[in-house]
Formats: structure tokens, sequence, C-alpha cells
């Protein structure tokens, strides 16, 4: 395990703090972190976080649920502050690596109403804002089926805030709008323009609703494989192929649905969404899940059912399906049925053994459908279902 990022985002800590010893009235440092030990039940394949280059086996492993955040606030006056939150985590590289999550500026234009300007979080689902943030959330880590669909987590643009109130209901709108870009663990990037979301949240007593939907226009441009694929079948005559699989500033949209409930001792989170696309590569899908949870003391045991499934074809119309050409239509194909088709079900316990800090056992049955599901670097033959067990520490600071 490499430290070297934790150990600079802590001297980060540090050092800012030191820096504002003498006046920290308009200076919020806050941070947050895991720290987890997550294994598994097979040597087959192995289980990752979406987006993770390498994952877990029988073996255990701190990469898949350990992260650490820093975030910093300053307040310039009443109506202008800065905030940048740095992360250190596992993504795309087997290594610990720090990136900048947020970097914005934001403006209250009045009591009702915020501007920001910067890279700012993409609000896809309903924790979007606290993902990364175990202890702000009831089970050890979002279940991968939902959060596998749309992994971009912020876009560098602006966005508006709107907040006001429906007798008891306060309802909260954000409509947001820039570009990203998305490095993947295929070792491509996606480039996501005109990426347009909203997200609406009202919140009544103990129930929370939310609806979100956010809509891009995405190109994928150096990707050896699809470069190779798309422009193979496009020589040989099979346009209609090439194009079915050709990601270039294509349309796709995710669209998202969720419930909260937080009444006495019963928590209760559900989320459902569905991802659209023109190109069979990004494959239309549907996925939720569902959590149920009573809160006993310091102690919340829960359960949790998860589903993920594809909407599209699995194959790609009108390839051969023989000859020399078989291999074309073989990658095609592979591109068509890649997204993950898989259920589980997961147990778990959260302890608030302290203030600022909880424990976390969460024990997950998953059964992948017609290919490794959310598994990577499956072996041939791999197939589930599979065990995955975690225990982590949430803090924060």
């Amino acid at each position: 395990m490499n430290l070297k990022p934790f150990i600079t985002l802590l001297a980060m800590t540090s050092a800012v703090s030191a820096a504002w010893a003498q006046d920290t009235s308009n200076i919020t440092i806050s941070g947050f972190g895991t720290a987890a030990l997550t294994r598994s039940n097979t040597s087959d394949a192995e289980f990752a976080r979406p987006n993770q280059l390498a994952g877990v086996t029988s073996g255990a492993k701190t990469g898949v649920d350990s992260n650490l955040g820093l975030q910093v606030t300053a307040k310039m006056n009443d109506w202008l502050s800065f905030t940048g939150q740095g992360l250190v985590r596992k993504n795309v590289t087997d290594n610990f690596g720090a990136e900048l999550a947020w970097a914005f500026a934001k403006a209250k234009v009045s009591e009702s109403l915020n501007i920001r300007v910067g890279r700012i979080g993409l609000p896809v689902y309903m924790i979007s804002d606290y993902r990364n943030v175990g202890y702000a959330n009831t089970m050890l880590r979002p279940p991968v089926e939902m959060y596998a669909q749309v992994t971009l987590e912020s876009l560098d643009g602006a966005d508006l805030l709107y907040q006001t109130s429906l007798g008891d209901t306060n309802i909260t709108a954000q409509v947001a709008y820039g570009v990203t870009d998305s490095e993947n663990r295929s070792n491509f990037t996606a480039k996501f323009k005109k990426v347009s979301s909203i997200n609406i949240v009202a919140e009544n007593g103990p129930f929370t609703f939310r609806f979100g939907r956010v809509d891009a226009n995405v190109t994928v441009d150096n990707s050896t494989n699809l470069n190779t694929l798309v422009s193979g079948l496009s020589k040989f005559g099979f346009v209609s192929g090439a194009n079915a699989i050709a990601v270039n500033d294509t349309k796709a949209s995710f669209t998202s649905v969720g419930l909260g409930v937080d009444w006495k001792s019963m928590v209760v989170q559900a989320e459902y969404g569905k991802r659209k696309s023109a190109s069979l590569s990004i494959a239309d899908t549907t996925s939720w899940y569902t959590m149920f949870g009573y809160r006993m003391g310091s102690f919340l045991p829960y359960f949790v059912h998860a589903s993920a499934t594809q909407d599209s074809p699995r194959t790609v119309a009108g390839l051969p399906t023989a000859g020399p050409l078989l291999p074309y239509t073989l990658g095609a194909n592979g591109l068509a049925s890649a997204s993950p088709i898989q259920t589980s079900n997961s147990i778990g316990v959260r302890w608030d053994f302290h203030k600022s800090a909880a424990l976390k056992l969460q024990l997950d049955r998953m059964s992948p459908e017609n290919g490794p599901g959310v598994f990577i670097n499956a072996k041939p033959g791999f197939k589930g279902p599979v065990t995955v067990f975690a225990a982590a520490v949430d803090f924060v600071f």
C-alpha cells in the first residue's frame, strides 16, 4: 500500500491549519475517510468499485473501499466563498492517487438562490454530494449495480441552486451545465460535452423524495479496440454495424428517482434509474436498489437488495456469423454486452461507537448473469454467486 498520497493530504491539512491559526473565522477545514478491508470467496474474478483497475479476490485488501478526503472553504464576505475538496483513493489505476474533486466559487444571490462556478459535484444520484463520505451513509458502499451505471462525479461548469418551501415541504432545485472527461480502466478517455443536469429534492418530515436527470454528448476517440472495430467494419461494408457501436458525439442520458425515510427507528433508502444512449457500446440499462434498516441505540442493522439489467440488444445485428470477419462480430458483440447484469443481497450493521466515527460490517451475495457482472479480470468459466465481505471504519474530522 502506497502511503505517500495519504501523508501528502495530511500534511496539507496541517499546513492549512497552521497558516490560519491566527484567524479561522472565515476558514472552514473538514475531512473524512474510510479505512477498510475487503475480500471475497473466489479467486476466479476480482470485485472492485466502478472504474477501479484491480479489485480483491480471496485475500483481504485495503484498496477497494478505503479513501481520505479534505475540504477547505474560505468565506470572503457575506456573498462570496471558495471551496476545494481533495480526495485520495484508488481510481482507474491500481495505486492510491490524489485528485481534485471540487474547486468552485459560490455566490449568494439571495437567501434562496446560489450560483457556483468551477468544478462542482454532478448530481447523478441521490447521494452524489456525499457518496465518498462513508460516515454520511448507512451502507458501507453504494450498491454497485446502481452506481456503476454513470461513474461521473463532477463537471467543470456552473450550477444554480434554488431553495424554497411549500407549506411543510422544503424543496431544493439544482440545474447544472458544463463539460467533463472520464478516464476508464480500459485505457481510454470518454469526453462529455453539453452536460446538463436537473436535480429536485423535496423533504417533508422524515421523508425525502428526489428526481434527477443528466444529459450529455459523449465521444470516445482514443480506444484502440473501439477504433479498430469501427474502422474494420466500415472498411468491409458493415457501415450500419460500425455506426451502431461508434461513440462520437453520442447522445446519452440517465434518469433516476429516489426515496429516503428516517422515521423513528426505521431507515429506508431506494433509487431507480434508467440509462439510455444512441450507441450499443453504452447500453441502455435499468437499475435499482432498496435498503431497509432499523436503528437500535448506536447500532443500525440493514438489508439491501439491488439489481441491474440491460434493455438494449447484447448483439449487433447484420454482422457475419462465420468466416474471416467473425472476430469483428465477436468484438462488436463484446462491446454491446459489456454492461453488467447482476442482482445482489446484502446484510450489514453500522455501529456509531464515537461521535465522529462508525464501524461497519457488510456481507454481499452477488449473482452475476450472462457474464461476470460487476466483477473484473475474470478467468474463463467464472460464474457466481460470489460472497464479498468488508469491514470499515468511517470517520470525519
